[in-house]
């Protein structure tokens, strides 16, 4: 993957609203999957320009959330210790690291962890049974293995944005799998088994 050209293909997206509209749902995924196949923000826009406004800002959405995970998983599967899921439509694994496997997952700070940001980097575990419990009810989730990729940018606040930033988000992936040990990742059971999770933060802060 060309991450130089993803990142700038995702930048032309920050001008426009960010608004879903609704919640995320199948009937509008599936109304708007024609993102998976598209590369260019301008063919985007053709694609896009005959519907109605938040048909409009889910499939924005949509594309760009989808683009900046897929050059995630991209640099992990660039790794050496990392071992991609060749199995495109499984949504529990997208990626097994020194042979555990592990779905990834971006996400920008959550409000409704009601806690600083400060304090969720100071308790690892009680964010990620936040996330885990406060998940998507569509789509991908599950209680399995998991890596969540969290945004925070305390200069805008405009957390979203940072799913942009590729070669930012390269440098904090390759630092992690380089350090990767079992013994980082949180430990937890919501009642069928242990479950492994993770977090690296991708952040912007206040000079």
């Amino acid at each position: 993957m060309d991450l130089p050209r993803v990142e700038r293909e995702l930048k032309k997206r920050l001008p426009y609203q960010y608004s879903w509209g609704r919640k995320q749902s199948n009937s509008w995924d599936f109304d708007t999957n024609f993102i998976y196949q598209t590369y260019s923000f301008e063919s985007l826009l053709k694609q896009i320009s005959g519907f109605d406004q938040q048909l409009k800002d889910y499939a924005l959405n949509r594309w760009y959330n989808f683009w900046s995970a897929m050059a995630a998983e991209d640099i992990f599967s660039s790794h050496e210790n990392v071992e991609p899921n060749i199995n495109s439509y499984d949504k529990l694994i997208d990626f097994k690291i020194n042979g555990i496997p592990f779905d990834h997952k971006t996400s920008v700070f959550p409000k409704g962890f009601n806690q600083s940001y400060e304090y969720a980097k100071e308790h690892k575990k009680e964010i990620i049974t936040w996330l885990y419990e406060n998940q998507s009810q569509e789509g991908r989730k599950h209680l399995k293995n998991r890596l969540f990729i969290i945004l925070y940018d305390d200069v805008t606040r405009q957390h979203w944005k940072m799913k942009s930033e590729i070669m930012q988000l390269k440098l904090a992936i390759d630092t992690y799998v380089k350090n990767f040990s079992t013994k980082h990742l949180c430990r937890l059971n919501f009642g069928s088994g242990e479950v492994l999770s993770d977090i690296i933060w991708l952040t912007k802060e206040k000079i």
